[in-house]
């Protein structure tokens, strides 16, 4: 809605970023186009728009369009067309992989793992972090407002091959890809899945910018998990890759901790929240709901 072309294009990285995140090879996709009346000059610019932004996605990751369907006049004539659902293109995609075995999954396996936060051109600067139309705006200050995040498919494709050959070589523990709610999330499901907590941390002289990164939507990131001995081979990789590596923080206990980091000093946790809770709130909402 804020953006149909981006949209769709991020659409079709979304899904191909996890295919590669457990390490297959995506092929191709399908997709089930939900829009309103599209006799509407706007609602046929979000459906053109769509599937624009989804044609070069395709194109550029080599993610193909197989099947798919198009459902239209999602909208209610009691309110004047005013009730129209959001442009939503549903993408389904599949992928292979040689050996099954060698499969990632996104719980967190071992205390004491590095988290490392693994996307974006190694040559450039950190992007600020985009908060526009994301969860947190959403959630918290109760606005949907902002931009669409920008989606680099040249750097999804390279990030999504380097994270297949971390996965299949063996040298990760546990991926994940940071999409909606941002990074602080995907560890919030990295934690409950393998029940195991984490320490992140920000650096004191940069709070604000590193508290705004835990929950923005970059595109293009993902989370992956690495003991120490393989630290040396993945920032090798990455390197070589051309592709940013981030050591965000550590696996372990029983909670997720937010750590400020000062040099020459103690960490000092600025944020707790035990995973027993974080559990909780997330398997009651619908029962809570239903009830």
């Amino acid at each position: 809605y804020a953006d149909p072309y981006e949209g769709g294009k991020q659409a079709v990285a979304e899904a191909y970023r996890n295919i590669c995140a457990v390490g297959a090879k995506p092929l191709a996709i399908t997709n089930c186009l939900n829009f309103g009346n599209p006799q509407r000059p706007e609602i046929m610019a979000q459906f053109v728009g769509c599937l624009e932004g989804m044609a070069d996605a395709c194109r550029a990751l080599d993610f193909p369009i197989v099947s798919g369907n198009v459902s239209l006049y999602n909208e209610s004539k009691a309110t004047g067309g005013g009730s129209a659902i959001l442009p939503t293109p549903a993408i389904g995609g599949v992928g292979l992989m040689e050996d099954v075995s060698k499969m990632a999954t996104i719980g967190f396996k071992n205390e004491g793992d590095y988290i490392l936060l693994i996307g974006g051109d190694e040559a450039e600067s950190t992007p600020a972090p985009h908060l526009g139309q994301s969860i947190w705006l959403r959630e918290i200050l109760g606005k949907q407002d902002g931009d669409a995040p920008f989606v680099n498919l040249d750097l999804e494709r390279d990030t999504g091959k380097l994270m297949r050959g971390l996965i299949i070589g063996g040298i990760t523990n546990a991926v994940h890809d940071v999409s909606d709610g941002g990074l602080l999330v995907a560890v919030a499901e990295m934690a409950l899945a393998g029940n195991i907590g984490a320490e992140i941390e920000i650096v004191g002289s940069d709070k604000v910018f590193e508290l705004q990164s835990m929950f923005s939507e970059n595109q293009g990131y993902y989370l992956a998990a690495v003991s120490t001995k393989n630290m040396a081979e993945v920032e090798a990789r990455c390197f070589e890759a051309g592709i940013e590596c981030i050591s965000i923080g550590r696996t372990g206990g029983i909670e997720i901790n937010i750590a400020e980091v000062n040099d020459g000093k103690d960490d000092a946790i600025i944020s707790s929240i035990p995973l027993t809770e974080l559990r909780a709130a997330h398997e009651s909402f619908f029962k809570d709901w239903m009830e």
